[in-house]
Formats: structure tokens, sequence, C-alpha cells
């Protein structure tokens, strides 16, 4: 079965997506906002993908605060991470430029916006994104 890691300092969000992820999907989730274990959990292939929240208020890594676009910054730039797909949470209000912007800027694979209306459709853009077994 397939991991999806959340990156999200929300719990109502990480909530509502991991049972959205887990009954629509048939997914394995995992949830944290701990940039440590995010890193760990990268590092371990422990997760297939990431969803990653950009605007994370209260992440600090290595004592210094951090939001979901350094993070993702982080594991593009590190070899052993690099591969991971990530997926951008955007904030609703995000223009679209900006989030064509900021996946050039992080790396990242992709992004969805919040609030998730069509289940579906987020399901199935994160499988979609998801690596195929061999």
């Amino acid at each position: 079965m397939k991991t999806v890691l959340i990156v999200e300092d929300d719990p109502i969000n990480l909530r509502v997506f991991s049972k959205i992820l887990t009954k629509r999907g048939g997914l394995n989730v995992k949830g944290t906002e701990d940039i440590e274990e995010v890193m760990k959990i990268a590092h371990a292939g422990d997760a297939d993908i990431i969803l990653m929240d950009v605007s994370l208020a209260h992440s600090v890594y290595q004592g210094k605060p951090v939001d979901g676009i350094k993070i993702t910054q982080m594991l593009k730039a590190d070899a052993q991470a690099s591969n991971l797909p990530i997926i951008l949470i955007m904030p609703g209000n995000t223009m679209e430029g900006d989030c064509e912007a900021l996946l050039k800027q992080t790396g990242a694979d992709g992004y969805i916006r919040k609030p998730i209306v069509d289940h579906q459709q987020f399901v199935d853009q994160i499988l979609a994104l998801l690596p195929k077994d061999d």
C-alpha cells in the first residue's frame, strides 16, 4: 500500500485530507509538522509522496523557522529525497501565476488549492503522481 506523508500544521485539515485519502484512495497516510520527522521519513523511504502545506506557521528546522516552500527546496536539493514527488498545498486565495512560480522555485511536482472541494479529483491528482510499481 502506498504511503502519503502530509506536512500540515492545521489538525482539522490533516484529519480531512487523511480521511479522503484512506477512504477514497486506499492509501496509507502519515501526518506531521515536525520537520525533523519529515526529513527522517523522506530519507528512510517511508513515504511514496508528500503533500506539503506551503504556509506552515509553527515549523522550525535546526533552530530556524521554515515554511513548506523552504522544506520542499531542502528535500528537492537532497540526494536521498530528491526523487520523492511533492505536491504543494496552496491557500485558496493564491493566484494561478503565483502557484506556477512556486512550482518553479521549489521544484515541486504539482499543487492543490485549499479548500478541497472535489474529493475524487484530489485523490486522482495524488494517485497520478505516485511512483508506479515495477
